[in-house]
This record gives structure tokens, sequence and C-alpha cells, in this order.
């Protein structure tokens, strides 16, 4: 993680440029060739466990994540930023001032503004105005911090999903997960550091762009676990080779691999040595991690999950799971909530409360789970989408469904746990919810404050990569001090 500035630039002619060029590629071929320990270099450095925990920059109130990352955006005026004066305007063209010169993903010509057809209360101690459609999330809010006034630079689900993942809309940028296990490294041996649970509708998205290492090591990489079959592809044996077999191919893989790393010091190859190793131990751990059935009636009852039914709710469990052995990073991608209107499936009425079904019990029976084992405390947790939901109705085509299109100027997540203050509610948007008119957050604000809660200064955690330093927050940044215990 380097932290320092690097060596002044040095003003190079065009003929020491060459000439310096063609000595470093000729001293690199020679050590393909014969190895760096026989032409006066250094050895590699001792191989060492890219996943071993590692300090903080400062003490940390976090030590873990899970991330509830509802994939498609999830309408924040029909669950969480409640608006009566949008109520009383609904049917109403929407207002020139607030659409001139915007560009949307769909909506065209003059829209009308769509109050929400769900009823609000307000819960708890903190008063939190909460939708009919999320009842078990109502019962935690005290729990919880909601920012109401999130804001991103993309307004299509691919750039917008890779952005609110990775600090940048444009493949190849390494993932939050990924960051966070290349700086903190994990606490399992048996375990990825960084895990993926997938559940709900496929719909337009980054795909596994949302959980690659980009330019880190692979080790850090997000990890899949199905929820059909083997759990992880690739790590049972095949049919006729025993664990003693696998085990002396390991061996012999893992012989040949240090060869090649001490001939050439290429980072890649530690990578590919410590996958080989972990697979061999998921063999052996994942199988009772992913065996629900061991949990007590009473727990599948408060999350709603079934043994052997795979889901949200059995996801949310196995996230408990694998932080409860030594998960740094579990990421649940749930997907489905791109609601325009097109049909029943897909308005704010009937599709929208379907998926508020499949997740409500679920992500609040998380936080009590997680708070009354203890793990609350030093677990972030993080819940949001990758943008919001416009005030106006879509109508696309003409359709009398009721949708929304995407708006990236205005939306809400709840975090809790680890290092935020609970109860709160930070930011506020206008009176129909398309501006934000107090305390506005950033993505780069957000993910400058969840690695501060785990005690990383997102300044300083950084990978050198084609001559220059990068980091998840790029250029940019601020930790929101209010959100913070």
């Amino acid at each position: 993680m380097p932290t320092d500035d690097p060596s002044p630039h040095q003003t190079l002619s065009r003929r020491q440029l060459l000439a310096t060029g063609t000595r470093s590629l000729g001293a690199l071929s020679l050590m393909s060739l014969v190895g760096a320990h026989l032409v006066g270099g250094d050895a590699p450095a001792v191989r060492t466990d890219p996943l071993a925990p590692k300090a903080p920059h400062f003490p940390a109130r976090a030590k873990r994540v899970i991330y509830l990352f509802m994939g498609g955006a999830p309408s924040q005026l029909d669950l969480f930023d409640y608006k009566p004066k949008l109520n009383e305007l609904n049917s109403q063209p929407c207002p020139e001032s607030l659409i001139k010169g915007e560009r949307f993903a769909f909506i065209k010509g003059v829209p009308k503004l769509l109050g929400s057809p769900h009823t609000f209360a307000r819960h708890g101690q903190s008063g939190m105005w909460v939708s009919e459609l999320l009842p078990h999330t109502a019962k935690v809010v005290d729990q919880l911090a909601f920012v109401r006034s999130l804001k991103t630079d993309h307004f299509n689900h691919g750039p917008a999903q890779i952005f609110m993942n990775s600090g940048h809309q444009i493949v190849g940028r390494p993932s939050m997960g990924s960051w966070v296990t290349y700086g903190l490294g994990s606490v399992s041996d048996s375990l990825p550091g960084f895990v993926v649970l997938l559940s709900g509708d496929t719909d337009p998205g980054a795909g596994n762009a949302c959980w690659t290492s980009g330019f880190l090591p692979t080790s850090y990489q997000g990890v899949p676990l199905r929820t059909k079959g083997d759990p992880v592809l690739c790590v049972s044996n095949p049919e006729g080779v025993d664990a003693d077999t696998r085990r002396r191919s390991l061996d012999t893989l893992r012989a040949l691999n240090d060869e090649h790393y001490q001939a050439v010091g290429d980072a890649d190859i530690l990578s590919r040595i410590e996958a080989y190793e972990m697979a061999n131990r998921m063999q052996r751990s994942v199988p009772e991690l992913a065996d629900l059935s061991s949990e007590p009636a009473s727990i599948h009852a408060l999350y709603g999950s079934e043994p052997g039914k795979p889901g949200f709710a059995s996801n949310c469990l196995m996230a408990r799971r694998l932080i409860e052995r030594g998960a740094r990073f579990v990421q649940l991608h749930h997907r489905g909530w791109d609601h325009h209107g097109e049909s029943a499936a897909k308005d704010i009425v009937t599709g929208l409360g379907k998926l508020c079904r499949e997740t409500d019990q679920a992500s609040a029976a998380l936080i009590t789970d997680l708070r009354g084992r203890g793990l609350l405390d030093d677990t972030l947790v993080i819940w949001g989408g990758e943008f919001g939901r416009t005030p106006m109705n879509e109508a696309r085509n003409g359709s009398t469904f009721l949708g929304r299109d995407h708006h990236p100027r205005a939306f809400t997540m709840w975090l809790a746990g680890g290092g935020i203050k609970p109860g709160v509610i930070h930011g506020e948007t206008d009176d129909v919810g398309y501006n934000i008119v107090a305390d506005p957050v950033h993505v780069h604000d957000l993910h400058a404050t969840i690695l501060n809660c785990l005690g990383l200064d997102h300044t300083r955690l950084t990978f050198r990569f084609q001559g220059r330093d990068y980091r998840l927050t790029d250029v940019h940044g601020e930790v929101v001090r209010p959100l913070l215990a």
C-alpha cells in the first residue's frame, strides 16, 4: 500500500530513452532465460500469503462488511423518501424547471409527476418514514443510518453498477470488496476473503465486473458461491480422484510454480499457487458452510429461509455464517429492481411489492441476528442500489402501469453496524424528491466512509499500476463524519 509520492520524474533525451529501454529489455530477456539470481540480482522475496491479515491504518470500528446490493435500483420514493407534496401533485405535468436540459434513460417529452401508491408511517425513536412495503425493516430503523442524499454520475445500469462497486464506470478497476481484502487480508484460511452470493432475476447490469479484482492480484477477486450443485465450480474432485491423489497433484504443481516464481518473480504466480491451495481447503470448509440444516428452526423462522431452498433469505443467513468463519467482505446481489412500468411484473405496485417481500424480512433479520450475537458492533452492513428513481411516471409507449425511470441525482441507502451512528437520517431532497437540498453524498464519499469504518484511509489505500497509484476513490471522496459513531 504505497503512501509516499513517487520519485521526481527525470527528463530524458530521445537517445537516452532508447538506450535505456534497449538495455532494460535485454536485461528482462536474460532474466527470463537464466533466472534473476544468475545475473547478479536478488532472488524474489519470500512468498507470503496475499490474504494474510494486515493491520489497518488506524483503529477500526468495523472488521468486516456485508453489502446487500439491490441491482436494478430500488425506488427510494416508494420505500424511504416520503413526499406528501409529490402525492398532492400526482398526475400533473412535471415543471419545465426540473427537466429542462436533462437527459433521461427512457422518458420522452413532458412526463407527469407520480406520487407513491404506497402508504408511509414513522417508526422507531428516529421517526424514520418507511413504506408499508417494508414492515420488517421498519422494526429495526433505530439500528440503521439512512442516507437520503446520495448521488452518482451515471444513469444506465451497467456503468452505474460498476461505478457503485469500483469507483469507476469502466470495466477493469478493482471492486470495493477487492480493495478491502487487499488492504486488510482475511481472517479465514479456508474461505475466500471476498465472497459473492447471487439471487433474483437476471436483468441489465454489469455482472461479474462488480466483483472483479481488476489490476489487483486475483487472490482478491470475489468468489461466487452457487446455490445449486457444487457451491463453487471446479472445486470438487473429478470421478476417480481421491484426496491423496489431489494432494500429490497440488504438491507437484506448487513445486513447479515455486520454481517458475524464483525464475521470473511474477506476483500472478503467487496468486495461482494460493488459488490452488484455497480450492483444496474449500473442499472441506464449503460443504459445512453451505449446510443450512444445522441452523435451528428459530433462525430459519427469523430469516424466512428454508434449508435447500435458494434465495435471498438463505443468502443472508449464509452471509452471517461466512463472517463468523472469517470472511472479510460478503456481497449479496439481489437483482430485478428495475421497475419502469412496462407490465405488472415491472411496476412499482406489483413488481416492487414482490421484490420487497423477497428481501425485507431477511434484511431486517440479518441486523437482528448480528446484534443478538454481538457481531453488529464490528460488522458494517450496507443496503442499496446503483441509483434512484424519478418522481415522474415513465409511461413508456403509453403503458398504464406505474413505473419510474433511472435517476442519478438523488437516492437512498442505509448502513448499520461497525462505526456507523444508529438511528440517524442524513441528507434531504426537495419536495418532490428530484434534487438534493441538504448534505449531498457522492458515491466517492460513501466509499471513503466505508473504508474509514474499517480503519482504512482512502487516500492511502493505493496500488501502483501502469506507472501511477490508483485507489478506490480515485482523486475524490470525503468521509461523511456525521454518519460515524
